[in-house]
């Protein structure tokens, strides 16, 4: 594990740095700092003004500095003289509670003091669409069903095969490449780690992808829901829990679908909670238009809208495909990395907590057949709706840091008001002649 970044930059070669961040919208901040100086940064942290970003600060704050964690630093593979490394920020020397990184580290600290290490893998959906955002890159990508479409995905085999020789030269343990449920859509698999390691590698994924599509002449989005009639981008998450001993605290055999006691009272909480856990898992106005699809091209949107768990069954909330561990398929590719994994750990946390029981679970289709469970919570039908399931639940605010949520459902609540006083072509449309 790196500690000296000016020795990591001696050993690669590496004359640049990018000291980053992210914000609570999600949005990727750095500075690019020479190796000359990185010492002092790797000491004091690189000076940012944080209302310049997503952050509820105001011109009048002092200097927020991002201190580069070392463990978590990248070496770029497609312009080697630059390496990457994430940064928690500080304010006059205390960590600033908003700022999402530290919002999941304080999470990972509490699972911690429980004896207990959570583990996440994440499915992170994009498209390849062209540099001006109105259509798929690959106007042959037709199909009605192009979900593992062969000659598809070797159409772009350069862009895909490009950013997984990538994921190997880093030692993530990349696995598997498709083309999705969309035309023009991917997904790209590497192995689960722990929260924060994953959180890191799902941003630096992020960047990565968008900087190998622009490389190409494209363009990558993970907007949960670019196209009308094509599925949107999940980002599904894969979760388990281990005790300190190393043993999968999810895992026993003798209970149904192989979750233990304990892994139930966690699901417990996700279920709880997801209502408002959406606000985080599924934070933007488009969200809302993935996770309330009407019927894809393909079929089937992929997406759930009631919270409801069940088995190796993809059309419900939760599934539990295997022994000591549960997919949460409802993030999507807005969601914000540390977040995600933060709000998972809170919810989980106050379930284990409160021994939380997470209902009955359904073995039916619920694209067909959902219409028949009545007493199921429907999900947020819009950003305005989660954001008052949020701004109604306490535990969850508390669980997850007062200040954070305070400024997140500012933030989010100011977001909204600008989406309803946009004036758009379906008002004109619709209402010109009234």
């Amino acid at each position: 594990m790196t500690k000296d970044l000016s020795a990591f930059a001696r050993e690669r070669g590496i004359k640049y740095f990018m000291i980053s961040f992210t914000d609570l919208f999600g949005g990727q901040r750095a500075k690019l700092v020479p190796t000359q100086a990185i010492a002092d940064m790797q000491e004091d942290g690189a000076g940012f003004a944080g209302f310049a970003t997503w952050l509820d600060l105001s011109p009048a704050h002092p200097d927020m500095f991002a201190i580069p964690d070392p463990s978590s630093v990248i070496q770029l593979p497609w312009k080697p003289e630059v390496a990457w490394v994430a940064a928690d920020c500080i304010m006059e020397g205390t960590p600033v509670e908003q700022a999402p990184r530290n919002v999941l580290k304080a999470q990972i600290a509490k699972a911690a003091e429980l004896g207990l290490n959570v583990k996440t893998g994440v499915e992170a959906e994009f498209f390849l669409i062209t540099t001006d955002g109105s259509e798929i890159s690959d106007p042959a990508d037709t199909a009605e069903k192009p979900c593992y479409d062969q000659q598809a995905v070797m159409r772009r085999y350069d862009v895909i095969a490009e950013i997984c020789d990538y994921m190997l030269e880093l030692g993530w343990g990349a696995y598997q490449n498709d083309h999705e449920d969309a035309n023009g859509q991917f997904e790209m698999n590497w192995e689960f780690d722990d929260a924060l390691k994953t959180a890191d590698k799902h941003s630096f994924f992020k960047f990565m992808v968008k900087s190998i599509a622009e490389k190409h002449g494209l363009r990558a989005t993970f907007m949960p829901k670019p196209f009308p009639g094509l599925t949107g981008n999940g980002c599904h998450c894969h979760v388990s829990v281990w005790d300190t001993d190393g043993a999968n605290a999810f895992a026993d055999d003798d209970m149904p679908f192989g979750l233990s006691a304990k892994g139930k009272t966690f699901l417990g909480g996700i279920m709880k909670h997801a209502s408002a856990m959406a606000v985080i898992t599924n934070p933007t106005v488009n969200s809302y238009k993935r996770i309330n699809a009407p019927r894809t091209m393909s079929g089937a949107t992929w997406a759930p809208n009631t919270v409801t768990w069940t088995g190796n069954n993809r059309t419900h909330m939760v599934r539990v495909p295997g022994p000591g561990r549960f997919e949460l398929r409802l993030p999507d590719g807005a969601t914000n990395p540390y977040l995600l994994q933060a709000v998972i750990i809170a919810a989980g946390l106050d379930g284990m907590a409160t021994n939380a029981d997470p209902g009955p679970h359904y073995d039916i289709d619920m694209y067909k057949e959902g219409h028949s469970i009545k007493d199921a919570p429907r999900l947020p039908l819009n950003l305005l709706d989660a954001l008052r399931e949020m701004g109604s639940n306490e535990e969850l605010q508390l669980a997850m840091g007062k200040e954070f949520s305070s400024a997140y459902l500012k933030l989010k609540q100011t977001e909204w008001n600008s989406y309803v006083s946009h004036f758009s072509r379906w008002e004109r449309e619709n209402t010109l002649d009234i």
